[in-house]
């Protein structure tokens, strides 16, 4: 049997491996954040060349998923029909899963738009078999366009959207064009500006990064147009995942089609503004992700692409799994201290110096530069960017949950986010008949707080001031989750319709022709 000191040796020891396999893992993904900024970077001034125009136009079908939006769905077929494309060429799907009085709304809507003379059918199904990948499936095999325009019901498409994707499929080879996601609230309030920090490295670093270099990228969902023969020859929208627009992009690109992104595509759409339709959000992409590795990824990797694509597939494809070392590392944050304060050697403290830089300056550096590329005052990232490092770690526990429900469940359940559309301006955010009840999740997002208040006591006691930062993150990320979960009171919008870009968009990431406008 093992005495008393052999299991004290066997605990500590297993602390510090944990303890620093968990760090590691972190900074591997750390380093990949840092490549792609490197490519991006590498790759910033090799956009696309300004696509040939259709010497006659095709015929283009928008598709709008919708279930129980009831606040926001007027909005939403307001700035679809004000869409400037002829109107000879355009269809325009309601895909209609509501089970509420949306569906009542959204068929009168269609009816006076009909005797307005536009092209615009009602589809609403009963069963909602396969959710939105089920109702994009049914809507596409009524599709009169050669091309798919699909916005979600919280997007908000400018005029120009059209004419900015169309015309890149003049190139045969091209099967979907990307435009990028703004923000129509985004300075409402802090949870608000977190998130589009967080969406603006997603759509300026990795998504420049990854299709220029010619790596695979995704379609997002919405806000994109795809080739309908791409969607038939890929195999159609897929409802074995929550990710219906990752796996139809990862099989496409496989079968040799070109996605495009454009970031002057410039498509504002509504941020979640109270904590529980966040999370929600967040659980379906991170699940969806794990769904998608589980799926695709052995058939990648046994495949004949090349070797940086698989390697940015499993990076890409795996990025949420950093959530369950980020939890491993919460758990043994206390444990560590208390351990490496009685070793006999210092330098010990110093191991994971450079695996918390890599970790660290890699997410600093992502956000300050996908920031100050949209907006002209890096300062005001500096300002957030500490928020928005504590909300993701605060978002670990829901996350974490996420993923190993992707990897090892069988259930589909498309959990939508709900939007508050009109609600944020008047600020009855309270009257959301769709905001979903809080979870339990918040405890324990409440017992971490807790856990790291009485860590950062043990480091005050200790003397490990190096760790004291990286507590009071960790410490301020789940008592801003749990509480804004568990309380989400009435946030009084700051700028209810403030819009993402107020200045001209960065001539870097114009078109060509823009950007002379501009200069001009």
């Amino acid at each position: 049997m093992l005495s008393e000191l052999d299991l004290t040796l066997t605990f500590k020891v297993t602390t510090l491996v944990l303890y620093f396999l968990a760090i590691g893992v972190l900074a591997v993904y750390g380093f990949h954040r840092a490549q792609l900024l490197y490519l991006y970077w590498k790759h910033l001034k090799h956009a696309r060349p300004t696509p040939a125009r259709f010497s006659s136009l095709p015929r283009v079908t928008v598709q709008l998923p919708i279930f129980n939006e009831y606040y926001v769905v007027e909005r939403l077929l307001r700035s679809v029909t004000a869409l400037d494309y002829p109107r000879h060429l355009l269809d325009i799907q309601i895909l209609d899963d509501s089970t509420d009085d949306t569906r009542e709304l959204a068929a009168s809507w269609a009816q006076n738009l009909r005797a307005a003379g536009i092209d615009i059918t009602h589809l609403h199904r009963e069963d909602r078999t396969g959710y939105k990948a089920g109702a994009l499936g049914e809507g596409t095999k009524q599709a009169k366009g050669e091309f798919i325009l699909i916005l979600d019901a919280d997007f908000e498409p400018r005029p120009n959207l059209i004419e900015q994707l169309v015309h890149y499929f003049t190139d045969p080879k091209v099967g979907m064009v990307q435009g990028r996601w703004g923000h129509i609230n985004r300075e409402y309030s802090l949870l608000t500006r977190v998130q589009a920090m967080m969406l603006d490295g997603h759509f300026i670093i990795e998504h420049i990064a990854r299709n220029r270099s010619g790596r695979f990228f995704n379609f997002n969902g919405t806000a994109g147009m795809w080739r309908k023969s791409t969607i038939e020859a890929a195999g159609g929208w897929h409802h074995d995942t929550v990710a219906e627009d990752m796996d139809l992009s990862i099989r496409a690109q496989m079968r040799g089609w070109d996605f495009v992104y454009v970031p002057d595509a410039h498509v504002p759409a509504e941020l979640p503004c109270e904590m529980t339709s966040f999370k929600t959000q967040q659980y379906r992409w991170a699940k969806g992700h794990a769904q998608i590795a589980r799926k695709l990824l052995p058939v990648v990797l046994k495949s004949d692409l090349p070797l940086k694509i698989k390697l940015e597939a499993v990076f890409h494809l795996t990025n949420n799994f950093a959530y369950l070392f980020l939890v491993l590392l919460a758990m043994l944050q206390l444990p560590n201290m208390l351990i490496r304060s009685q070793m006999q050697s210092p330098w010990w403290l110093l191991l994971d110096v450079p695996l918390f830089v890599a970790t660290c300056g890699s997410i600093t550096a992502f956000y300050i530069v996908a920031h100050r590329a949209l907006y002209p005052n890096y300062k005001v990232a500096l300002k957030r960017l500490p928020m928005t490092m504590a909300v993701g770690i605060g978002l670990s526990i829901n996350n974490s949950k996420a993923v190993l429900e992707g990897l090892f469940s069988q259930s589909n359940v498309f959990v939508r986010t709900p939007k508050h559309g009109n609600l944020i301006a008047s600020g009855r955010l309270k009257d959301n008949r769709y905001c979903r009840r809080r979870g339990k999740r918040s405890y324990v997002e409440f017992a971490f707080a807790v856990y790291f208040i009485l860590t950062m006591a043990a480091a005050l006691l200790t003397g490990s001031w190096p760790s004291i930062p990286f507590l009071i993150l960790f410490t301020v990320g789940f008592v801003y989750v749990g509480f804004r979960t568990r309380y989400p009171g009435a946030v009084s919008p700051q700028s209810p319709r403030a819009e993402l870009p107020v200045a001209p968009e960065p001539l870097h990431l114009l078109a060509p022709e823009e950007a002379s406008r501009q200069l001009a």
